[in-house]
């Protein structure tokens, strides 16, 4: 890898699904003043992530305006039907070539922090080409990738995120979470759950 370690590090946030599960757009629902798709993306600048670049799909026009007056880019991936790494695919191909690595975000996952991004950062300014969350032992986003990685993030397959930490995972950097903060929107109950661990955040601990 080349580029300065005090370089950009871009963000990718993955905003595209189409919520099937859950039976209307999650990404527009509430939380407090704002909504999910737009504390995702709020969360990424205040890390620090520089561009953050937003992949939508379903209902791109209506998430697009949530995110209004948010210094970012956005990018529709027109095959959101296909699947996350279609998305992943779209993103990381927008991130400048400036940029030496990016951090792949989930836009509903709203109990992950700016402090976690930044890090998640910090590892990989420390040393780490791949930096991996781990919520006791579940592997999920924010995931760092360097940029000799993008390659293999570009493949056309399902999966290719996971596969490229199973090939580097020996290599990888962990930063360790606690599991509640591995919540994501699903199901209605969900939103209600979420909704009372931000209420309350020493419950997160």
């Amino acid at each position: 890898m080349t580029g300065d370690r005090a370089g950009c590090v871009a963000g990718v946030l993955l905003a595209a699904g189409t919520s099937s599960r859950l039976g209307s757009n999650k990404l527009l629902l509430e939380l407090g003043p704002e909504t999910v798709v737009r504390r995702a993306a709020r969360h990424a600048l205040e890390a620090g992530l520089s561009p953050v670049i937003v992949v939508l799909g379903h209902e791109a026009p209506q998430v697009a305006a949530a995110l209004g007056g948010l210094p970012l880019e956005t990018v529709v991936n027109p095959e959101y039907h296909a699947g996350m790494h279609a998305s992943l695919r779209a993103g990381i191909a927008r991130v400048p070539a400036g940029c030496d690595a990016a951090l792949v975000l989930l836009s509903d996952m709203p109990l992950v922090t700016p402090g976690m991004i930044a890090e998640v950062v910090a590892r990989y300014r420390a040393g780490g080409e791949l930096v991996i969350s781990l919520y006791g032992e579940v592997q999920a986003p924010p995931t760092l990738y360097a940029r000799r990685l993008f390659p293999a993030l570009a493949a056309a397959e399902p999966g290719c995120g996971r596969r490229v930490i199973r090939d580097h995972r020996s290599d990888a950097v962990e930063v360790r979470w606690p599991p509640k903060l591995l919540a994501d929107l699903d199901l209605p109950e969900d939103l209600e759950r979420i909704r009372a661990l931000l209420a309350h955040p020493t419950s997160q601990r």
